[in-house]
């Protein structure tokens, strides 16, 4: 089940952890005496080329009637998305880019290409999720109140179509992330106030409203008047375009929670919840994935979770060199830096999805040690010479070296069963 004590399942000291928090700390104030014209250059180049993408996309669907002109401009379209939320809405409604004091690239002022108002997702997203990171109860984000991603969610009739589910909302993330700050279930079991609600309601439909209208008649009704398009043929369009997007930002956001080694958290676990504790559930509660430059930019450098998570409000294209010195930080404190490739941490996620969708009578696995779900009881066994410090390296022995230790075990029983 999910981790009630950090500190035991960390294998660290009060001291340990209150350490670890002032080389975090450490690592942004780096990052900020640093900042300036090559950052401020980097999202302003970002966000022109993000709009001659999409300005592009627009002319090839209204300029060309051939199948391939519409392929194009469909995916140069998507593309064009796909940049607008992930490496520019995400990150400037972090406040990555508010030291710059531009009103134009501000996080109280940016309202991004998506149904949801941004209004919304800073509260739901900045404020709950970072904050309250997969600490169950408190962290919407963890199955977004859908998906059964942990043994700590009571298994029920409707988790068999959990694969369903999960394919239904990739299609249409960008509403399930527009009505996630609505709380629909809340307002049927009348747990928040009618006014509250009907603002909430109000707000959603507004944008909403003005995203349908823009994505499926103003531009439609614009590029019909070109010889080379049709109405019909811009709405379909748009439509794959946003189908597109959907599908990378879903991706790219289960591959940083919901594979192997993004742990899950109590509610108990977060009282009297110190600086350096809350790094160190950032720290564990988040994964990575392997990408070049392309894949860094395309991700929103969102590959980068675990830094994100550290640092959300330090500019994207930072945390590369961010990563370098979290990963030595995790390696000093013997921690899991959890991170493999993309079509690797996305298989994963999947597997999860597809495995909780049974009930747990069906799981090999226990619910204190599964790769999904454990909590410092798999570590009960452990005997006390086997952590501390390596006699022959000098080096800790903590997390990572427990966790190695009981999967070796795990793996010795397989070949005994096997064997026999």
């Amino acid at each position: 089940m999910a981790i009630t004590d950090l500190d035991v399942f960390a294998h660290l000291t009060d001291a340990d952890i209150e350490t670890l928090g002032v080389e975090i700390d450490a690592i942004r104030q780096d990052v900020e005496e640093s900042r300036g014209d090559r950052d401020a250059r980097y999202i302003r180049r970002t966000i022109a080329a993000q709009r001659a993408l999409d300005v592009a996309g627009r002319v090839l669907l209204a300029a060309g009637s051939r199948r391939s002109a519409w392929w194009a401009g469909t995916l140069t379209l998507g593309v064009a998305k796909i940049i607008e939320n992930m490496e520019i809405g995400h990150n400037v409604m972090h406040g990555q880019w508010d030291w710059m004091n531009d009103p134009e690239i501000h996080s109280s002022t940016w309202e991004w290409d998506m149904s949801g108002a941004s209004k919304h997702w800073r509260y739901t997203h900045n404020f709950v999720h970072h904050k309250y990171t997969n600490i169950l109860g408190m962290d919407d984000d963890v199955g977004y109140g859908l998906l059964r991603v942990t043994r700590d969610q009571p298994w029920k009739r409707f988790n068999l179509l959990n694969l369903l589910y999960n394919t239904l909302l990739a299609i249409g993330f960008e509403w399930g992330v527009a009505l996630q700050h609505v709380e629909i279930g809340k307002i049927v079991k009348k747990r928040i106030d009618t006014g509250d609600a009907r603002q909430r309601i109000d707000e959603f439909l507004a944008k909403s409203g003005r995203q349908v209208f823009k994505d499926y008649v103003a531009f439609p009704a614009l590029t019909a008047l070109s010889p080379g398009a049709t109405y019909t043929s811009t709405v379909k369009a748009n439509a794959v375009a946003n189908v597109i997007r959907n599908l990378w930002a879903n991706a790219v956001i289960f591959c940083g929670h919901f594979p192997d080694g993004a742990e899950k958290f109590a509610k108990t676990d977060m009282i009297g919840e110190t600086k350096g504790q809350w790094y160190l559930r950032q720290m564990l509660g988040s994964a990575n994935f392997d990408a070049g430059p392309v894949l860094r930019f395309m991700s929103g450098n969102l590959c980068y979770q675990i830094e994100h998570h550290l640092y959300p409000d330090l500019p994207s294209n930072r945390l590369h060199e961010i990563s370098v010195r979290v990963r030595e930080l995790c390696d000093k404190y013997d921690l899991p830096y959890t991170t493999g490739s993309f079509l690797l941490q996305y298989g994963k996620t999947w597997r999860t999805i597809a495995k909780l969708s049974l009930p747990d009578k069906y799981l090999r696995d226990t619910a204190d040690n599964a790769p999904e779900t454990r909590n410092e009881r798999m570590f009960a066994d452990l005997e006390p010479g086997v952590l501390g410090t390596d006699p022959a390296t000098g080096r800790r022995r903590g997390l990572k070296s427990a966790i190695a230790t009981v999967r070796g075990w795990r793996r010795d029983r397989r070949i005994r069963r096997a064997a026999a």
